[in-house]
């Protein structure tokens, strides 16, 4: 191929062909076009023309709504079951699937066991125990020593008023009832998050906070709740109103409990009312 200028004829450039070159250009132009066709065919054109594009990209986005509603609804499943065990534990439930009937137990066996208080201790055990209450690595000493850092925090009297029935655990009462003004609001001992914000038939409207080194603090009986489940709480902020609610109560008053690694406390060595 020889290209010349128009008006002298001059040559001016000069192309050489062969079959095999034009044959192998020919090949990559068509690859470069049939490529180019394909990725338009799946993207542009086919967000373009083709019906079912619509179609896919709608499934796609509902099997991933569907994953999302599925792991919410797992989400929620767990939280609603921590809940109902927080609930059954403070309403004294402590009954699960895994109990097993003593008397069920007892069947089959030849001999009768005997009970704990009938058994007689050895001479030398009973002066062990004796000697063991009486050392430092007693029980009691262990808790008094444990709770001793609880002792040393200040902690923020939730409401004012006087005591009408203390904290007793042989009559099962975990904490101390104290009389108020008539929507007298109720206060956070300490900073915590909200785990419990819910009504129960014994104790109506409950608040319960989880605050740090794992010490719980339970507000039963209100009037009205103002914080919800998973709300940080500051010391000395409002949660509650007192009130009269549930089934055992007498009259107004806030039930204040205290628990500490899943043992119950006396509020009033900790708090002053």
């Amino acid at each position: 191929m020889v290209i010349r200028n128009e008006d002298n004829l001059e040559e001016r450039s000069r192309f050489g062909f062969t079959y095999a070159k034009l044959l192998v250009f020919t090949i990559v132009l068509f690859i470069i076009m049939f490529v180019g066709s394909l990725y338009l065919a799946q993207t542009l054109l086919s967000r373009w023309f083709d019906p079912r594009f619509a179609q896919r990209e709608t499934i796609k986005k509902l099997d991933q709504l569907a994953f999302k509603v599925d792991s919410l609804a797992m989400e929620e499943e767990n939280k609603d079951k921590f809940i109902q065990n927080f609930k059954r534990v403070f309403n004294g439930d402590t009954t699960n699937s895994n109990f097993i009937d003593p008397a069920a137990a007892l069947k089959g066996q030849d001999k009768p066991i005997k009970p704990v208080s009938s058994m007689k201790l050895a001479p030398t055990d009973s002066q062990f125990r004796k000697d063991f209450e009486q050392s430092e690595l007693s029980l009691i000493t262990l808790t008094s020593s444990k709770y001793r850092e609880l002792q040393e925090t200040f902690f923020f009297t939730p409401i004012t008023g006087f005591i009408s029935d203390r904290y007793d655990v042989k009559k099962g009462h975990y904490g101390v009832d104290i009389v108020a003004k008539t929507n007298e609001p109720v206060k956070c001992i300490a900073d915590g998050t909200v785990i419990l914000s819910s009504w129960t038939q014994d104790a109506g409207y409950v608040i319960a906070i989880q605050h740090r080194g794992n010490l719980i603090s339970v507000f039963k009986h209100n009037a009205e709740l103002l914080k919800k489940v998973g709300s940080f709480v500051n010391a000395g902020e409002i949660i509650s109103i007192v009130g009269n609610s549930g089934e055992m109560t007498d009259g107004p008053h806030l039930h204040f409990e205290l628990w500490y690694n899943g043992n119950s406390l006396n509020p009033e060595e900790f708090v002053t009312f």
